[in-house]
């Protein structure tokens, strides 16, 4: 196989990102994209002309699209509570010979649950699938380089570092769904603390010894409904998404801090935190580490380019300039290509290349698996209000309380 045909389930922000991440990839085609909703498909593909693929086909049957012979790998970017359904669609049609399907590229969290999760990775290895985890952030450029300066200076020549922080912030999601904890399994932290809890692990990962060489130990778990659950934000939420957020709401904070212990037996320890309660210029991303004697420290809203608009300017509100922007106008970061900046072109590349030479990508759905039985125990600890220790069996059918009332699951 010289060209990978990629075809898209799910026509959304994820999968847009994906595509802008899909530029220049080489031996990489857009060929197909599935979505619920014909208005989706459609600006999905007008982006993909735009952005210089020719034009993918439209599918309205996701059993169709599988058995296209140009479809040799789907990246699926559907909303979390249709994941499983949308596995198993593909493992079924993998397993029974129809399509050319080897790989499969799964948008983070992987699941509402680790009952879910488990479900995913059973039913893609079952089928003999590759598979690829899509979790951006270890891939941004400024974080590869970090941790390359980290192992290949400070840990050489000082010793491993033993704390890493990593934190995401911004003031909401883009879609309904999102707020909804019986769609989407949870709020914040199952939203982008899957994103802190895998950066920061990665981060302190001996790259000569491989992610087996750091064992989860011990979780503990805060959150917190300290914005939009009140009446006033609450009520924008129901006026922008129609979601009555105060009959259902859920966490806009979370806190995980995570102790593991590596294969010498030392104990190490990262720290996620994640809001949708933070009004900036955009979304900020933060990662630190700290190390016997040296320390790194990344943030997104200090980049090379930065503008300035005065009062006296009056543009439409826009994301022109950064993601979650949440003003027009005074100083603003300005991220040149998001799609770069956020590590979405490395992602793709990689796993492209993956595929393309029969291989399992670097983070894959074991790696989305673990990030969302960390995040179950983290719910676990919040409820009961103590760490806990690390153990499967106490979330191997656990549902976070914010999505218990109402989930199908349950």
């Amino acid at each position: 196989m010289d060209r990978l045909g990629i075809g898209f389930i799910g026509a959304g922000f994820a999968a847009r990102f994906h595509l802008r991440g899909l530029v220049g990839v080489r031996n990489a085609d857009v060929v197909a994209v599935y979505s619920r909703t014909e208005k989706s498909a459609k600006e999905f593909v007008s982006l993909a002309e735009d952005l210089g693929f020719k034009r993918p086909k439209i599918y309205t049957d996701l059993y169709e699209m599988l058995r296209d012979p140009s479809v040799k790998a789907v990246w699926i970017t559907t909303p979390n509570d249709l994941r499983v359904e949308h596995v198993r669609a593909v493992a079924e049609e993998a397993r029974q010979g129809k399509g050319n399907i080897v790989g499969v590229a799964i948008e983070k969290p992987l699941a509402r649950n680790y009952r879910e999760a488990r479900e995913v990775v059973d039913l893609v290895e079952r089928a003999g699938l590759l598979h690829g985890y899509l979790e951006n952030q270890v891939f941004m450029p400024s974080f590869t380089r970090g941790k390359d300066v980290v192992w290949s200076y400070g840990a050489r020549y000082s010793g491993r570092p033993y704390l890493a922080r990593a934190a995401e912030e911004h003031s909401g999601p883009h879609s309904p769904w999102f707020w909804r904890p019986s769609s989407s399994g949870g709020g914040v932290l199952l939203d982008m603390a899957c994103h802190s809890i895998e950066a920061s692990r990665d981060m302190l990962i001996d790259p000569s010894k491989g992610k087996d060489s750091l064992k989860p130990k011990r979780i503990l778990g805060k959150i917190g409904f300290l914005k939009w659950a009140k009446e006033k934000y609450a009520g924008e939420v129901k006026k922008r998404f129609g979601v009555d957020f105060q009959r259902e709401p859920a966490e806009d904070y979370a806190l995980v801090v995570i102790t593991y212990e590596d294969d010498a037996g030392e104990i190490l320890i990262t720290e996620a935190r994640t809001s949708w309660a933070f009004v900036g210029a955009g979304l900020r991303l933060t990662f630190e580490v700290l190390g016997p004697e040296y320390s790194l420290y990344i943030s997104t809203h200090q980049p090379e380019l930065f503008t300035f608009l005065s009062r006296n300017i009056k543009i439409p509100p826009s994301e022109a300039f950064v993601e979650k922007q949440n003003a027009d106008q005074g100083l603003m970061p300005v991220i040149p290509d998001e799609a770069v900046t956020y590590g979405y072109q490395a992602e793709d590349r990689h796993i492209v290349e993956s595929f393309l030479k029969r291989r399992t990508p670097y983070e894959n759905l074991r790696d989305g698996l673990l990030v969302v039985e960390l995040m179950m125990l983290a719910y676990l600890s919040a409820e009961k209000g103590h760490e806990v220790e690390y153990s499967r069996t106490l979330v191997e059918d656990y549902i976070p309380p914010v999505a218990r009332k109402t989930s199908s699951n349950n």
